[in-house]
């Protein structure tokens, strides 16, 4: 859909382009610095990772990760993510003092000259999927969320209190059936898929530990996990703002409750509502439309309009859904996310904005010779650069239909 105030930009010059990046986790990431390098990227984007949640990122360690990036030829242009600890998400325990810690890494971030922090409000669990290897008919990789695996998963091998009452009697009998037909060693591998942790993801668990994990949340609502993540960003933007950083939540990824959490950031209304309560344009979002684009309620184009002025990162990528509640990551231009719309949206947003804004082709099949690899699930190198060149080759198409060379 066109914009109504479109006429004003279309004959002007586009001077304004997605700043193209990739995910890089640090030296012991497969990926090399290089790889990215010649893939066509000019920024990257990485955290400590070799740092525990909660703790403070020093100046020094930023600085050091920094120059290991320009010295490759590439900016350090978003870090993703700095965590959040989980008894900042449930107010518990030492919180005051994580929250500090939060501050001093912000303005470490800002002194640095890092412009842009990327985090998430997720309980527990980062982005969930059951299988890490799913086959396409061109026979790559895909990551795959299927409905009735994790319910098995949820009923069956965790054996959470209380959790047939999340489900309705159809998904029970679809769920029985689905775990009946595992063997045991596909039955550990999907326990292992859900719990034993995903690249950029601190935690991994046994399944004594898990549900340990998940009750601390017991008594906590999507209200009362709202009214945390608010009360969190009312002491943290004024710090960020003040350090030239912008802050970018991420959408709960899937954007739906699972295992009895509570999720706050996986609809236009949920964004709305966070930025009614902290007005601030620091305060913004990390826009991904493999996340938002699970739910058909989302309208990604409606939503970039809507928060135009709020998107601090992108994340493009799209998958393809069912009926069932499944779900699998497409070809970057695939699926059921409308990339072509998508793009026009966000060139026509950089120039209104007079900016440009980072953005990485997120996630990426395991394909070519990546499959004789041992490589993070989501982040091969060949199928990410895929999906850079198709996202490259679309934003350029895309401005000059628009604008005039």
């Amino acid at each position: 859909m066109t914009r109504p105030f479109f006429n004003c930009i279309e004959m002007g010059k586009a001077d304004y382009s997605m700043v193209q990046c990739m995910r890089w986790y640090g030296p012991e990431d497969p990926v090399s610095l290089n790889d990215i390098r010649q893939a066509g990227c000019t920024g990257v984007v990485t955290a400590l990772h070799h740092l525990h949640n909660g703790k403070i990122w020093a100046l020094e360690e930023i600085q050091k990760r920094k120059k290991l990036i320009e010295d490759a030829g590439m900016k350090w242009d978003v870090v993703e993510s700095l965590p959040v600890h989980e008894s900042i998400k449930t107010r518990a325990g030492n919180f005051y003092e994580l929250i500090e810690n939060y501050k001093i890494s912000l303005k470490n971030l800002g002194t640095a000259g890092i412009r842009t922090v990327t985090y998430n409000f997720m309980p527990v669990l980062d982005w969930t999927r059951t299988d890490l290897s799913y086959q396409q008919p061109d026979g790559s990789l895909a990551l795959r969320f299927e409905k009735a695996a994790f319910i098995a998963f949820d009923l069956f091998v965790l054996k959470r209190p209380g959790a047939e009452k999340d489900y309705t009697a159809g998904e029970r009998s679809v769920a029985i059936k689905r775990f009946e037909k595992m063997n045991s060693d596909e039955k550990i591998q999907l326990e292992k898929n859900i719990i034993a942790g995903l690249p950029g993801s601190e935690e991994s668990f046994t399944l004594i530990q898990f549900q340990e994990a998940l009750d601390t949340y017991k008594h906590i609502s999507a209200e009362k996990l709202r009214n945390n993540l608010v009360e969190f960003l009312k002491v943290i933007v004024p710090v960020a703002k003040e350090s030239g950083v912008n802050l970018a939540i991420h959408p709960d990824d899937p954007p739906f409750p699972l295992l009895g959490l509570p999720r706050v950031v996986g609809t236009s209304s949920d964004i709305v509502a966070l930025i009614k309560a902290i007005p601030s344009e620091t305060n913004g979002l990390c826009f991904c439309t493999g996340s938002f684009g699970v739910r058909p309620d989302n309208d990604l184009p409606a939503m970039i309009r809507l928060f135009s002025n709020r998107i601090h990162f992108l994340h493009l990528r799209s998958t393809r859904r069912n009926e069932a509640g499944d779900f699998y990551e497409e070809n970057h231009l695939g699926g059921d996310v409308d990339m072509y719309e998508v793009v026009k949206e966000i060139v026509q947003m950089m120039e209104l904005r007079k900016s440009d804004i980072p953005m990485r082709p997120d996630h990426g099949h395991q394909m070519l010779d990546d499959l004789k690899k041992k490589t993070n699930p989501g982040y091969s190198a060949i199928g990410r650069l895929r999906g850079l060149a198709e996202l490259r080759g679309l934003e350029l198409g895309i401005r000059k239909s628009l604008f005039k060379a």
